[in-house]
């Protein structure tokens, strides 16, 4: 459970259930099996980790891509996701919603279309520049990239997936880049590879 001093900005993970799951009646999708991939890989890697609460990135990961409760967007998603959690005061999550996408720190670097205002891309730009990541940050980050809307496999493939449905660009290697980066921080952390406490990953890889 949550400590007294976590309390504050985070909602309980049976709010972020209910969520999660309005969310999924308002815009049915994979996205949402994804989110609970995501959710359940950042619990288990958190419990390997000294100094992550495996319930508070549970949570983080649930709800990573809760602004697609508002349609099929493609980066507007992060900001409706931000903008929703933050009219609940719950910040630490919002927080989340945008940095889940930029594991390199560059708003460049996002993959899908910017479907929003001139305004609120600077928003996110100038938010991403004055916000420091933690490691829940890039837990969520490495998540995401492990995480299918089927199970959990080999980032490469996740990768791939990803760049097929959304394109490329000159910043996708420097996004690549970070995201090997933080799995090998992860890595460093717990002592063994980060797919050896997710189950399912050479089957969903490989289709085994």
């Amino acid at each position: 459970m949550l400590e007294n001093n976590d309390k504050k900005g985070m909602p309980t993970l049976q709010e972020a259930e209910a969520f999660l799951y309005e969310a999924g009646e308002l815009n049915p999708g994979p996205w949402v099996k994804h989110s609970m991939y995501v959710s359940k890989a950042a619990q288990m890697i958190a419990e390997n980790c000294e100094g992550l609460d495996p319930y508070i990135a549970s949570i983080l990961g649930m709800i990573h891509d809760i602004g697609r409760r508002f349609g099929i967007t493609g980066m507007r998603h992060i900001l409706d996701g931000y903008n929703f959690l933050m009219e609940k005061g719950f910040y630490k999550v919002a927080k989340v919603c945008i940095t889940h996408s930029f594991d390199c720190k560059d708003i460049k670097s996002a993959f899908g279309k910017w479907d929003c205002t001139k305004e609120e891309y600077e928003f996110v730009k100038q938010y991403l520049e004055s916000n420091e990541y933690d490691d829940y940050d890039r837990l969520i980050q490495l998540c995401d990239s492990l995480a299918f809307t089927d199970g959990y496999c080999l980032i490469e493939k996740r990768m791939i997936d990803v760049a097929l449905r959304h394109g490329i660009n000159e910043y996708t290697t420097l996004k690549w880049k970070a995201t090997f980066e933080i799995k090998e921080y992860f890595e460093l952390k717990m002592g063994k590879s980060v797919y050896s406490v997710l189950p399912g990953v050479v089957e969903n890889t490989f289709g085994l």
